[in-house]
């Protein structure tokens, strides 16, 4: 072997046993001068203090290198050797929906200027988490108060995963739907104005917000639906430059019905966060398919997991879905709300629920027509509510072509003067009289049975009164002319000039079971609420999953104008006392002696009706018991209009006789609750109601042996006793005897 390589075999077994010696001997960061990373260090630390460029880690083939590598220092004590070029990684050189600031390959940020014109956003803080897929922000550029700009936003979302969407600037505010991935979304703001001197760049004016999307699952959802007739011909009405521009046919009407949806979903998300209840929503039931939020995934094909629009097929023609009988609107029709039953019964057999399955679905029927002769929409109902398992709202698209399809679209729909042409389309209730007033009434009214849908009545304002006709304003910050006020629309739309949700609306969005958030605590099954008289003219409400709110009623009101809240309490309230002093304080002085009616909700989403409060709280809700004692009512259940009503009132014996044992109850029944019989070992009985339904009743024996007695009754009522469950000192609950699933517990 030559010399020379005998000499560089000894260097380099002299090098590798040096870093060896070193880097076991020695725990300092010495031994990072020799070219390596200590263990104890991540190689994935840049710009540390090791130097600019994170050196390689040691691997098993150093001992193959040769010393005469001038980066392989042999000794310590010498300078660290020069930085290693970084490996640069080969991506994709695609730079598809790239914009100025982000690398084309992953969108991540570079460093910008920072600018006293850059967006901020108001709505929502930085690394949020949100629900929902789309998102309504707002926010301001510069002050407003100092120097209003008009100009454009443009957002860049994140990692280029959906094309960058341009909202107007007016008077330094901005509004802005943003889309967003499952995960972390780092969403970059671009704000541009001609006003803005020339040597600044919209780079100069750009902010950045992160925004965390976390999709719910565990929350049933709102089905979308679309009804057509078994002949229909596929189309909705539109003047014939939509048609030509757009389309009329049921793939146009799918997307505008998707889009409609989710301007519902980030209006209610936005008005839950503004009444304190975070960024709870309701979801829809999505499915991998070509995208349709934005333009640009149909021209590119892009898929998406997007809200699904199911298409029922009717088994009932066109002629008979228009048929002016069954017209809401027209007023000699006898059978206003048939359309219902027939969305009801569609939607039942598609879906087809199973017993404790409870489904909400909205529906629009596809073959609703503009009758310009009766000056009537057919096939046209606006209607929401449902039965136990299936809740339903419907709707017609007779004002589908002013809906905007995509998200770029959704200002310019909003924005839009076309005055109405009624010879083709509706002026629905001469309420529409241009395109964008015509979207706020379809999507809006539409909402607004969505609204019925989850258990919302009319109230004194907001979308379940009929401000939905200031729907424009949630998503633009200024509004056109406006036929149906005959004035110029407002130049500058704030958050407090928009339409809302009722407080009392989203007090009962907080508890429904399509609203709830991974965080929330889980509920007790019993959603029931109990109202009990006690001593002293106090009422005692409980409830295991807490009183949420209280509503109060004069005689007279058909709204609810006076409501108690406890959802924001730090504990559940499980029990609250009431008085009827305290209760009438809160009413107006003019109200204050009228019969004052209650409406109580639980934390589950339960709810009790107490008629008349006075008499409850009073010395009418007492009784006097054989042995002395003071016994109290309860409030009365069923309206007892039913033929054959009587009052009848039992007290038990043996709640005051000690040598009367209760053996066991016989429930008679049969859709209804129809009587009570209570035996006793004494081979006496005591029967409350009558004896019918079932032959010989269901029966209910207690476990004497073991001190069983009745504590009290789980009831289902509405205008009658549906049905009753027997509760015991032990816990043990019997079935429900009835209807189980009749009126409302």
């Amino acid at each position: 072997m030559p010399s020379f390589l005998k000499d560089l075999r000894r260097r380099s077994k002299a090098s590798f046993r040096t870093d060896t010696t070193t880097s076991s001997s020695n725990g300092s960061h010495e031994s990072s001068t020799n070219g390596t990373v200590p263990a104890s260090v991540s190689s994935s630390t840049v710009d540390s203090a090791l130097g600019p460029s994170t050196p390689e880690k040691p691997n098993n083939n150093n001992k193959n290198r040769s010393s005469s590598n001038p980066n392989l220092g042999t000794t310590q004590g010498n300078g660290p050797p020069p930085p290693q070029p970084r490996l640069s990684i080969v991506t994709s050189q695609s730079s598809r929906y790239s914009a100025n600031g982000m690398s084309p390959a992953t969108g991540t940020p570079k460093p910008l200027s920072t600018s006293p014109l850059a967006p901020r956003v108001l709505s929502i803080s930085d690394n949020s988490w949100v629900h929902q897929k789309v998102l309504l922000i707002y926010g301001t550029v510069g002050d407003p108060a100092q120097q209003p700009l008009d100009g454009t936003l443009t957002v860049c979302h994140h990692q280029d995963t959906f094309p960058p969407t341009s909202w107007p600037v007016c008077d330094s505010h901005f509004k802005a739907l943003v889309h967003l991935q499952p995960g972390p979304n780092r969403l970059r703001l671009d704000f541009t104005s001609p006003r803005i001197p020339s040597s600044h760049t919209a780079l100069s004016h750009s902010s950045w917000v992160s925004i965390n999307f976390l999709p719910l699952i565990s929350a049933p959802p709102l089905q979308l639906v679309l009804l057509v007739a078994k002949d229909s011909p596929e189309t909705f009405d539109a003047v014939p430059e939509r048609v030509q521009r757009e389309g009329n046919g049921i793939d146009t009407a799918i997307r505008k019905y998707r889009m409609a949806a989710y301007l519902w979903q980030a209006f209610t998300g936005e008005q839950m966060n503004r009444n304190g209840f975070g960024r709870r929503c309701f979801r829809y039931e999505e499915e991998w398919q070509p995208g349709t939020l934005s333009y640009r995934d149909m021209e590119a094909g892009q898929l998406r997991n997007e809200a699904k629009v199911h298409v029922i097929r009717l088994n009932k023609t066109v002629a008979e879905i228009r048929d002016l009988d069954i017209a809401q609107q027209y007023e000699p029709a006898k059978r206003k709300g048939e359309l219902y039953s027939i969305a009801m019964d569609a939607v039942r057999a598609h879906f087809a629920p199973r017993a404790g399955q409870q489904q909400y679905v909205s529906a629009m029927f596809l073959d609703t027509h503009w009758d310009k002769e009766t000056q009537t929409v057919r096939g046209h109902a606006a209607l929401g509510g449902g039965v136990e398992g299936l809740k339903l709202a419907i709707f017609g698209s007779h004002s589908l072509q002013s809906y905007p399809t995509h998200i770029e679209e959704v200002v310019g729909a909003f924005s839009d003067c076309t005055r109405t042409d009624t010879n083709i389309v509706a002026n629905d209730c001469n309420e529409s009289g241009s395109s964008w007033e015509a979207a706020n009434i379809g999507i809006g009214a539409h909402m607004h049975e969505v609204g019925h849908l989850f258990g919302c009545p009319h109230q004194e304002n907001g979308v379940m009164l009929r401000d939905y006709v200031r729907l424009n304003r949630t998503f633009c910050c200024r509004e056109p002319y406006s036929t149906r006020t005959k004035m110029p629309g407002q130049r500058l739309c704030l958050p407090a000039d928009e339409c809302n949700w009722h407080r009392l609306d989203t007090l009962r969005f907080r508890n429904h079971p399509s609203f709830r958030l991974p965080t929330d605590p889980p509920l007790s099954p019993d959603d029931s609420v109990q109202v009990w008289s006690v001593d002293n003219g106090n009422v005692l409400l409980t409830a295991a999953t807490g009183i949420a709110f209280i509503e109060l009623f004069t005689e007279g009101d058909d709204l609810c104008h006076t409501w108690i809240e406890y959802v924001n309490s730090t504990n559940v309230m499980r029990q609250v006392t009431l008085t009827d002093a305290d209760l009438r304080a809160r009413l107006p002085e003019d109200r204050r002696t009228r019969k004052l009616k209650l409406k109580i909700f639980s934390g589950g989403g339960g709810d009790h009706t107490v008629e008349d409060f006075a008499q409850l709280a009073t010395k009418a809700a007492r009784t006097k018991l054989p042995d002395g004692r003071l016994g109290f009512r309860s409030s009365k259940l069923g309206f007892s209009n039913m033929d054959g009503s009587s009052p009848e009132e039992v007290i038990l014996e043996s709640a005051h006789i000690q040598t009367k044992l209760l053996l066991k109850i016989k429930i008679y029944h049969g859709f209804c609750l129809d009587g009570l019989e209570f035996f006793y070992e004494d081979g006496t009985s005591q029967l409350f109601g009558k004896r019918g339904g079932k032959p010989g009743g269901s029966t209910f024996e207690l476990d004497t042996k073991r001190a069983e007695v009745v504590m009290g009754f789980y009831l289902r009522a509405g205008v009658w006793i549906d049905g009753i469950q027997i509760l015991t000192n032990l816990g043990r609950r019997s079935e429900i005897y009835g209807n189980a699933t009749g009126g409302s517990g």
